[in-house]
């Protein structure tokens, strides 16, 4: 096992400590699922809608809201860690156990496009170019690609985003064990966490061991910034004409649309940051302890919120105009000025 794959696999267990691992079983029995509580556990992301939200989470929680949040069936009890929507009706979750869902309906019910328990890898994000063509990021460089709308996805290596020395490792396996070979393969790239598109119509995929990487071809192929920091990143926004990425200890790194010459934004806290939103003409970041930041169009940079004894992994508006934070404590409102 290379360095490389040790420091992914060491990083990974750091980072994603409050993301833990499905033990789903195949067949398991979904009948008792509707909780009571679910708004109230954990949840790892909210889409907007125009007229609802939808928020996923922990034992694979679907929740949509119009008036009031309530959960609805879902097919598994994998936890669930993004949720996308490409108009009002046609949206995809991910999570644990490799899992993909689909809807047809904006989120009032949902089916299994793909799952493996053998894989006990996570998606980690899902972003989609129009309803036919999508892809779904996720652990140790997990890549897949649809396009039919999900009916059959097929795995993809991005080796272009390896380091050196691993590729000419892999080279030798191939030659030496090829069973070998695939194993290794399945574990030496870092984490790809976000998949995010640019208003240029560039695609930045982010994640462990500093990974910021661009694609203009659909993700692809990727092509690596000038980016120094080597700690796990997890979200990326654009605002104000530039492009953030934000990471591990309070992390947050501005370029402009070159994406070179990155800058360190100094934050008030050293907490994780895990997202972001524009509101009201100024940029909010969000992550552990609590932690709401509000960077004003000057720049000017402002912890705002410090909600003690939880960690906040998501935030997004609701139909209604109210801003919704999701984590684990569940979904709260927040107003924001």
């Amino acid at each position: 096992m290379s360095l490389r794959m040790l420091n992914c696999a060491m990083l990974f267990c750091v980072s994603f400590s409050f993301l833990s691992f499905s033990t789903s079983a195949e067949n398991v029995d979904l009948s008792h699922q509707i909780q009571p509580l679910a708004q109230s556990s954990l949840i790892l992301d909210i889409a907007s809608l125009n007229e609802s939200a939808i928020a996923v989470g922990e034992r694979g929680h679907i929740l949509i809201k119009k008036k009031l949040w309530q959960q609805v069936k879902s097919p598994v009890h994998s936890q669930l860690t993004k949720v996308y929507f490409i108009d009002d009706l046609l949206g995809w979750a991910v999570g644990h156990d490799a899992t993909i869902l689909h809807t047809q309906d904006g989120g009032l019910t949902w089916a299994v496009q793909l799952q493996s328990f053998e894989l006990e890898k996570p998606f980690f994000d899902v972003f989609f170019f129009d309803d036919s063509h999508g892809v779904a990021v996720g652990a140790y460089g997990m890549f897949y690609r649809t396009q039919n709308g999900g009916e059959t996805w097929h795995e993809e290596f991005h080796q272009e985003l390896l380091f050196e020395e691993d590729v000419e490792y892999l080279e030798q396996l191939k030659v030496e064990d090829h069973e070998l070979y695939l194993s290794e393969r399945a574990a030496l790239l870092p984490h790809f966490n976000r998949f995010y598109p640019l208003s240029d119509g560039r695609f930045l995929l982010v994640g462990e061991l500093g990974l910021v990487a661009f694609s203009d071809d659909l993700g692809r192929t990727f092509q690596q910034t000038s980016f120094s920091y080597e700690g796990s990143i997890f979200n990326v926004i654009e605002y104000a004409q530039q492009v953030y990425v934000m990471g591990l200890r309070g992390n947050v790194f501005k370029t402009n649309a070159s994406l070179h010459d990155w800058q360190s934004v100094k934050m008030p806290i050293e907490s994780t940051l895990n997202g972001a939103i524009v509101e009201k003409g100024n940029l909010f970041l969000v992550g552990n302890a609590g932690a709401v930041v509000k960077i004003s169009p000057s720049q000017a940079v402002e912890l705002v919120v410090q909600k003690q004894g939880e960690n906040i992994v998501a935030i997004n508006k609701g139909p209604l105009g109210q801003i919704w934070l999701a984590g684990t404590k569940g979904l709260s409102s927040i107003e924001l000025q």
